[in-house]
């Protein structure tokens, strides 16, 4: 089983998930008891710690809701040129690993390709931003107590086994920035689950929840956050959109007359209103957020002036959710990573290969678009420019 065939889309449910789960309950799908061949296992864990410097927060170790000092794991190294950074001590890290505490590295995705890979897929079927984490643990030491999380989660269990008992939430969907704080969860959990490699998990966000490794087997596992689309989030942009009109940018009537803020309000909420009354506002949000979503970058290494005319060039969208419309004339336009493109109409074919988030020849792409490489390789160098493609050579 590879990355690409271990798809948390279909393992969810897909269609059925969105329209019955997502935001609602949780859901737990069992895997075949063995880890998810082609994701990361514990060598791919041992190569990260090895080869990479990481600082707390993003390498650190907790236990009983607390984080470890830096210390405790790890000794401080000053270079001749007097900066310091933090060498991790195996020794003392198994010691801190044995007694209890949860390895906690963030954004897993960015220094691991077959996680990326995953992440990716969850960002182009959920249409939104993902962070993975990484928690590898012992003992029956919870790493951070009872706690829900701000955005939803997905889990999926490397190896080993994780005892998951979950509350479910006291607030509804509650917020990072929110008017008041959940109340505690009630002294029983609604289910007591054991999560062994392959099983996939997700949470809504304000469930209430205790992670600890099951009776002190050894565990491995991700999650995937996933950020939050809200309301807030909606009244946000449409401030922004509504800056075409002078109302919206005049300065408060902080000092006319109650009559004439009356005015103003009203005039505001005329064009407020008038916004909400369109059927298409959400879907024109979810577009225009679509657009601005974040890249997940790579370099084009050697390729630093222009993508050569070599068909076996690989190319890659970094991009997860690119849109597509038409552009003035006989062209279309890309959108993608808060950039905008216009090209000729028949490149359309060789930009929605693209769109599959996958690797491409520059060959397949050229006869897609009935283009020589020529003109492909100066497309190609286009999105490179604009960090919306990657290119690599013929493996």
């Amino acid at each position: 089983m590879t990355a690409e065939r271990f798809s948390v889309v279909e393992r969810l449910g897909g269609k059925d998930f969105l329209a019955q789960t997502l935001g609602r309950s949780f859901k737990v799908v069992r895997g075949e008891a063995a880890p998810p061949s082609g994701l990361m296992n514990w060598d791919d864990l041992n190569d990260i710690l090895t080869h990479h410097r990481f600082e707390p927060p993003r390498l650190r170790l907790a236990a009983n809701g607390e984080q470890l000092p830096a210390h405790t794991y790890s000794r401080p190294i000053v270079t001749r040129r007097s900066t310091v950074w933090h060498q991790l001590q195996p020794s003392e890290l198994h010691k801190r690993l044995a007694e209890g505490a949860t390895l906690v590295l963030d954004a897993v995705d960015e220094i691991h390709p077959q996680i990326s890979l995953l992440a990716a897929q969850l960002e182009r079927w959920l249409r939104t931003g993902v962070q993975v984490n990484l928690y590898a643990s012992w003992t029956g030491t919870e790493g951070f107590g009872v706690h829900w999380d701000d955005h939803d989660v997905v889990v999926v269990q490397l190896d080993g086994a994780k005892r998951w008992r979950v509350y479910g939430p006291t607030r509804a969907v509650p917020m990072h920035r929110d008017t008041e704080m959940p109340e505690s969860p009630p002294g029983e959990p609604i289910v007591d689950l054991v999560l062994t490699a392959g099983d996939v998990l997700y949470l809504p966000r304000g469930w209430w929840h205790a992670v600890a490794a099951s009776e002190g087997v050894h565990s491995l596992h991700i999650t995937c956050g996933l950020q939050s689309a809200t309301g807030a989030d909606l009244l946000t942009w449409l401030s922004e959109i509504l800056r075409t009109h002078e109302a919206v940018r005049a300065d408060l009537p902080r000092f006319d007359t109650t009559e004439e803020q009356c005015r103003f309000l009203e005039t505001i909420g005329k064009l407020v209103a008038a916004e909400l009354e369109r059927t298409d506002l959400i879907t024109r949000f979810s577009a225009a957020r679509d657009a601005m979503e974040r890249a997940r970058l790579a370099p084009s290494l050697p390729y630093v002036a222009a993508a050569p005319p070599d068909g076996a060039l690989r190319v890659r969208l970094v991009t997860a959710r690119p849109a597509f419309s038409t552009g003035p004339g006989n062209t279309i336009r890309l959108t993608a990573g808060g950039e905008e493109w216009t090209f000729a109409a028949k490149t359309q074919a060789m930009l929605v290969l693209l769109a599959d988030g996958e690797n491409h020849t520059l060959a397949e792409l050229a006869l897609a678009a009935g283009i020589s490489l020529t003109q492909a390789a100066g497309l190609v160098t286009e999105l490179v420019d604009g960090q919306a493609v990657t290119v690599a050579g013929a493996k």
